[in-house]
């Protein structure tokens, strides 16, 4: 059976519905980098305290996008959690 005259209407259409894990919502803004003020800590795997602060709770090292690091400054980030790491001090 063809419906005659109506076309496809939309049920509710809330701004709720419309959210989606890969739509950018209207409530988000970008975060400056805290590895690249001025007077910030020296990344080195000798400061536990800062690496800890980068890691979870399973020893996984966290996202760029969870910490808003810098793609350089993540870079060395894993690189020093990694000697830590090894050496056994995390």
């Amino acid at each position: 059976m063809k419906r005659k005259g109506k076309k496809f209407q939309k049920k509710n259409s809330n701004s709720l519905s419309k959210l989606s894990l890969f739509q950018k919502t209207e409530g988000r803004f970008n975060r400056s980098c805290p590895l690249s003020v001025k007077n910030a800590p020296i990344i080195d795997y000798k400061n536990i305290s800062l690496l800890k602060k980068y890691i979870s709770e399973n020893n996984k090292i966290l996202s760029s996008k969870i910490t808003s690091v810098s793609s350089g400054k993540q870079k060395k980030l894993t690189k020093e959690i990694k000697k830590a790491k090894i050496l056994g001090l995390i």
